[in-house]
């Protein structure tokens, strides 16, 4: 059992490089599988990169959210080493982000708690990366949101299976 757990819900956190496209969509998806399901989770995200940093989520994300039904409200903000002691699930989006995540993780136990993203999809084939869809148009942002909700069931059986061992 995590610190995170034995102190109340799961928690999560999604990391992308500017915390404005993939990972407040990621965000949202989550968060509302979640409270679908009435699970005691906290959801939310950050970036490798501070240069973003209380800027809202990119108007191409809020779009795709809000046409797949999801809520947008969002400000960016940078991941900081010692937040590992505050989750229990750190999701990379990519290769990238992960090693840069394994590279602030002070311990074993922190190291552990570090996926990506598509792990959780059995359908992913060996390329786990979320591409950035930053430089491109609604298509790629459509293409991310269809690559998280195929990951979502899988991330929220993570989270049952924290929350049962936690109990």
């Amino acid at each position: 059992m995590s610190d995170a757990t034995a102190r109340g819900p799961y928690r999560v956190t999604f990391v992308c490089t500017g915390n404005i496209c993939r990972s407040p969509m990621a965000e949202h998806v989550l968060r509302k599988y979640v409270e679908d399901e009435g699970l005691d989770a906290i959801v939310d995200s950050s970036g490798t990169g501070g240069w973003h940093v209380g800027d809202t989520a990119d108007h191409r994300t809020v779009r795709a959210l809000r046409r797949h039904g999801f809520t947008s409200d969002h400000a960016a903000r940078k991941f900081q080493r010692g937040w590992f002691d505050d989750y229990d699930l750190v999701i990379a989006l990519d290769a990238g982000h992960l090693r840069e995540l394994r590279a602030l993780a002070r311990t074993d136990q922190d190291r552990d708690k570090i996926r990506l993203l598509r792990s959780f999809d059995p359908s992913a084939g060996p390329d786990l990366d979320v591409p950035d869809p930053y430089y491109d148009d609604d298509e790629a942002f459509e293409h991310v949101m269809d690559l998280i909700e195929r990951a979502a069931p899988g991330i929220v059986e993570e989270i049952r299976r924290g929350l049962k061992s936690a109990g």
